[in-house]
């Protein structure tokens, strides 16, 4: 269970660091590479940041509850 919740934990670390790094800030950022720009057939489109954030958010969340988790089962034997 520990071994599991060790190898999740480090998954969680390479979604969150995608996450935050694909996130367009106010330079554009690593996010500019995904083609999220604002112009296009005269609509402005969303891009992919409200998703971006929304997956940061969830997996900072777990990520949390994952730390926890290990903490508590290296503790309880």
């Amino acid at each position: 269970m520990l071994t599991a919740a060790k190898v999740l934990l480090v998954i969680l670390c390479v979604v969150l660091i995608a996450g935050i790094l694909l996130q367009s800030g106010r330079s554009g950022g690593l996010g500019a590479i995904t083609g999220g720009s604002n112009e296009g057939m005269g609509r402005k489109s969303k891009g992919t940041d409200p998703i971006l954030v929304r997956v940061t958010s969830i997996t900072a969340i777990v990520f949390y509850v994952v730390t926890i988790l290990i903490a508590w089962l290296v503790t309880h034997p």
